[in-house]
């Protein structure tokens, strides 16, 4: 093995075991280079290598500093990313809210489908197409003032992810191309890899996503299709305009371009208080991803779509061959759910809860500079960091404090420069530790570089 990947490797060693600490900063090339006795450009070597392997990350004029873990291992297209240390007790990467008395309220519902003569048809593979009552019912819950969608054209994945995922497969060939927001859910970069299809960055501006920059992409080398969050976008939390959505609307049916509309989040919006979705501008060319993981919770979920019914064949097609079914049982539950109001009480429940965790973050950041960007009504928030951060530098400070947030980066499409960023999800920890979490990540960054 060659001198500089043992050395290397010495280094991934005190990473793995702790005596080297994320944020920590390694000696400059020259000093590590007099140190060991080698020459400069092996030590360059050396940090080449650790950059590649993931475990550190160089800023010019600054050095190298530990990151707050490696990249997260192949393979996890379609679940939520790990948390970013074994020492992390504040996970701000994970974002599924909990009302308070959720478990009570979801339990009544399932107590029928456990007696024996319901639980064997329970327990049967769900077909795509459902049942003509949980169309039904997902076809009212996901009626907005202006749209309904209709009965026929929803179908049932396992969950959201795979939703998109199925919506995805059933409308672009291996190496394809899709436009996408230039800053999108990171699963998403995911599931186009397993899908070999080439994911394109479309600009964004405070409206949202720019049509002109639809066009453009298309026309130099069309899109099979559009993936895109109008509504409380990932990460920003940004809901486009309907003006903006109109504009948007036109172009996709001038050119003709698919939609997958992810509308995840929507729910936390007031009946009314949100923008017509896409699919009411466009309903021949929209396939609307929703589903129940937020609503309700992740452990027992369906995902939803909502697609043109002359489409509804190929996307049921895509659900099964994919093997992104929803299971039987959790369908029978979400539909009671949805049913006797249960769904309703939770997401009205999560709506204050969301607004009071926005009202925290407002207070917690208010001195700690940069700039905070996010909706009242979401469930995370877009920090850009003040100008001594870079963000991996500030993930892995954090990640020393066991804090464990989300850089910029990882919602990045291509090499473009992004700005300085974290996403901080804030629905899955107590207020208390939330708390105790925005302090201390607003402590860490008016410290700077100081080190944790």
């Amino acid at each position: 093995m060659d001198d500089y990947r043992r050395l290397a490797d010495r280094i991934a060693d005190d990473i793995a075991t702790g005596r080297l600490r994320p944020g920590e900063r390694l000696p400059p090339q020259r000093a590590f280079a007099r140190r060991r006795g080698i020459a400069g450009s092996t030590a360059g070597r050396v940090y080449g290598e650790l950059v590649r392997r993931g475990l550190v990350v160089g800023e010019v004029g600054r050095g190298t500093f530990v990151r707050a873990a490696p990249p997260a291992p192949a393979g996890r297209a379609l679940a939520e990313p790990a948390l970013g240390s074994q020492a992390t007790t504040v996970n701000l990467e994970l974002n599924y809210p909990s009302a308070p008395g959720q478990s009570e309220l979801l339990a009544p519902a399932l107590a029928p489908l456990l007696r024996p003569d319901v639980l064997t048809g329970a327990l049967r593979p769900a077909p795509a197409t459902g049942t003509a009552e949980a169309r039904a019912a997902v076809a009212g819950l996901l009626a907005t003032p202006g749209w309904r969608p209709d009965p026929d054209g929803v179908l049932f994945a396992g969950n959201a992810r795979q939703a998109i995922a199925a919506a995805l497969a059933s409308l672009v060939r291996p190496g394809g191309r899709v436009g996408v927001e230039a800053l999108t859910y990171p699963l998403v970069k995911e599931i186009a890899a397993r899908l070999a299809i080439t994911l394109v960055p479309l600009a964004m501006d405070q409206d949202g996503l720019r049509p002109d920059a639809l066009a453009a992409a298309h026309h130099s080398a069309p899109l099979s299709a559009l993936y895109v969050q109008p509504t409380l976008h990932n990460p920003t939390s940004l809901t486009t305009g309907e003006v903006r959505r109109r504009e948007l609307a036109g172009v996709v049916r001038e050119l003709r371009v698919p939609v997958v509309e992810d509308r995840i989040w929507s729910f936390l919006l007031e009946p009314g208080a949100g923008e017509q979705p896409l699919a009411a501008h466009v309903p021949e060319l929209a396939h609307v991803v929703d589903g129940l993981s937020k609503r309700v919770a992740p452990g027992l979920t369906v995902g939803f779509l909502v697609v043109p019914p002359d489409r509804a064949e190929a996307v049921a097609a895509a659900v099964r061959s994919g093997g992104w079914s929803a299971g039987r049982f959790a369908l029978e539950a979400g539909v009671r759910w949805i049913q006797d109001g249960t769904v309703a009480r939770l997401v009205a429940a999560k709506r204050v809860d969301a607004a009071r965790r926005q009202r925290l973050v407002a207070r917690e950041l208010a001195a700690a500079g940069g700039i905070v960007r996010s909706d009242p009504h979401a469930y995370y928030a877009w920090w850009e960091l003040p100008a001594s951060w870079r963000a991996d530098t500030f993930t892995a400070a954090a990640a020393a404090h066991g804090i464990a947030v989300t850089p910029g980066n990882a919602f990045a499409v291509g090499p473009q420069r992004v700005p300085d960023a974290v996403r901080l999800g804030l629905a899955s920890v107590p207020e208390p530790e939330l708390v105790r979490a925005l302090r201390t990540l607003a402590a860490v960054a008016r410290r700077g570089r100081t080190g944790p």
